[in-house]
């Protein structure tokens, strides 16, 4: 009786752990988590964290200057495939998270950071390479801006805050 009793407590726990795990892994499916806002790290349980420098993406944007107000497209480039991703702007004088982003493509939704539509994330899994995003700046002066991303190219393994060239901002006259 005592062996059948510790099976069933066994099965029981298995179960338990695998529904526990398997929930865990389908919620980040739809995207990055609030908890991710400030570093941008995923959290995955065992992700392993790859060198920013031996990554095969890159943030860019064809500006190297805005205005106060402007629209600024970001494309993020790939020479692999990857299944998430969580994109950011942020000052470049306190590393704030800033700006709206305006256009985001199939496959993406916003979230809200510390502002409506200051983060970008993926809202499926699947496979992405090449990304067109357009982000709108504040109508107050920021300062420079740099675009972060961090991608996820499978369940265990991510490079985090990818960062772009500076743009600069220019006063208005």
């Amino acid at each position: 009786m005592e062996d059948r009793r510790r099976a069933h407590i066994a099965i029981v726990g298995w179960a338990c752990t695998t529904l526990c795990l398997v929930s865990y892994g389908a919620a980040f499916s739809h995207g990055a988590s609030l908890s991710a806002c400030t570093d941008m790290m995923p959290r995955h349980l065992r992700a392993q964290l790859h060198s920013p420098s031996n990554n095969y993406v890159t943030v860019h944007t064809n500006m190297s200057f805005y205005f106060p107000g402007d629209k600024v497209p970001v494309t993020v480039r790939s020479t692999r495939d990857f299944m998430g991703f969580l994109l950011q702007a942020r000052k470049v004088s306190n590393d704030e998270i800033t700006g709206t982003f305006v256009f985001i493509p199939p496959g993406s939704k916003l979230l809200t950071c510390f502002e409506d539509g200051d983060t970008v994330t993926h809202s499926d899994k699947s496979l992405k390479r090449n990304l067109s995003f357009v982000w709108k700046a504040p109508d107050q002066p920021i300062g420079d801006i740099k675009f972060f991303i961090s991608v996820v190219q499978s369940y265990f393994v991510y490079w985090a805050k990818i960062e772009s060239a500076i743009v600069a901002q220019r006063e208005q006259n």
